[in-house]
């Protein structure tokens, strides 16, 4: 037993296509016996492995959104040798407001993990996925981008573990064929969100997994789209759960590698946020990075932040407007066995 709350109108051990609920009880004032329908989808046909597809973890992040919706619309059971779990507005307040936390609980679903059975909606959907759903799986994909206050380059990322060689090379293999622009690494095994991502889930499951930083600023590009699209196909053309899926071949990735906080640029004051350098740029310590505007003083000089290393430009802040603590930019170099 588990001890989740949530249940499922979805049979994930039944052969074929299944589209359904995770039912997750919600009482509230205006709907005493209610629960908050999750959208879930499963297709299950011969042997193979069990990928799950996951998106929506923060609702204001479009692209994997899509992807996933026209993937489960496209594929047929009979195309699959394995099983697909679809999980595409996995923080369905969250995906419904457009907003990175659910406005029911402020929760964010990526730093909730392995969540609470008994705990907000956040918490238990967090708890869901760790004890129902990964332990079905051989691979996790979540799919991110930047949301509402960050654009990256469209990226796909992982995250290696000292001396457990074998699942490195696996990672790495695996943002290869994804075939983003960039493919990033993490030195941190649990990733940037420590040990409360769906990533750190999988990892403590020993299910191989990465994800993606698919653009960003609360909308969604043609380009970043496929991008999404094309890498999530050559996944499970690899895998071989999806042989005949027809897909362009990748056109190559930079393999970079994301360290300390010495990679990320912050806000030094609050005031109106002027980028000096456009994603992609290669940058050098101690160039200057933005100009920090006072909206009350508007005849004082501007603060200057500098980058304190060098690097790869791989994320930048949207919102003009920032205050003290928000992150302007990170940065990313070439990645070194």
């Amino acid at each position: 037993m588990t001890g989740t709350r949530i249940s499922s109108t979805v049979d994930f051990e039944k052969a074929g296509r299944q589209t359904g609920f995770l039912r997750l009880p919600h009482s509230v004032h205006e709907s005493a016996y209610g629960w908050i329908p999750i959208p879930v989808a499963c297709l299950k046909n011969g042997k193979g492995p069990t990928v799950l597809l996951n998106s929506g973890n923060h609702g204001d992040e479009y692209e994997g959104q899509v992807t996933l919706m026209k993937l489960i619309r496209e594929l047929r059971p009979e195309q699959v040798q394995g099983r697909i779990i679809f999980i595409p507005a996995a923080n369905f307040p969250a995906a419904m407001a457009g907003r990175r936390t659910s406005p029911i609980d402020g929760g964010n679903l990526n730093r909730s993990f392995p969540g609470d059975p008994n705990g907000t909606p956040t918490k238990m959907i967090a708890h869901y996925i760790d004890s129902v759903i990964l332990p079905l799986c051989d691979y996790a994909f979540d799919l991110h981008s930047g949301g509402s206050s960050l654009m990256y380059v469209p990226s796909a990322l992982g995250s290696v573990v000292p001396g457990d060689t074998e699942r490195n090379a696996k990672v790495l293999e695996l943002l290869k064929v994804f075939g983003a622009p960039i493919g990033y690494v993490s030195n941190n095994p649990l990733g940037m969100g420590a040990d409360q991502t769906l990533a750190a889930s999988a990892h403590r499951h020993g299910v191989t997994s990465i994800g993606t930083e698919a653009g960003g600023s609360g909308t969604v590009t043609p380009t970043a789209l496929k991008i999404a699209e094309t890498g999530v196909r050559r996944l499970l053309k690899h895998l071989g759960i999806v042989g005949d899926l027809r897909v362009e071949p990748s056109p190559g990735t930079r393999l970079m590698e994301i360290g300390g906080p010495d990679y990320f640029v912050y806000t030094s004051e609050g005031g109106l946020f002027e980028p000096l350098v456009e994603l992609g740029d290669t940058v050098k310590k101690d160039q200057p990075a933005a100009a920090i505007h006072f909206s009350h003083t508007p005849w004082r000089e501007p603060e200057v932040v500098r980058f304190e290393r060098d690097g790869v430009v791989l994320c930048k802040r949207i919102p003009g407007r920032t205050e003290r603590g928000d992150c302007l930019f990170h940065l990313g170099t070439d990645y070194r066995v």
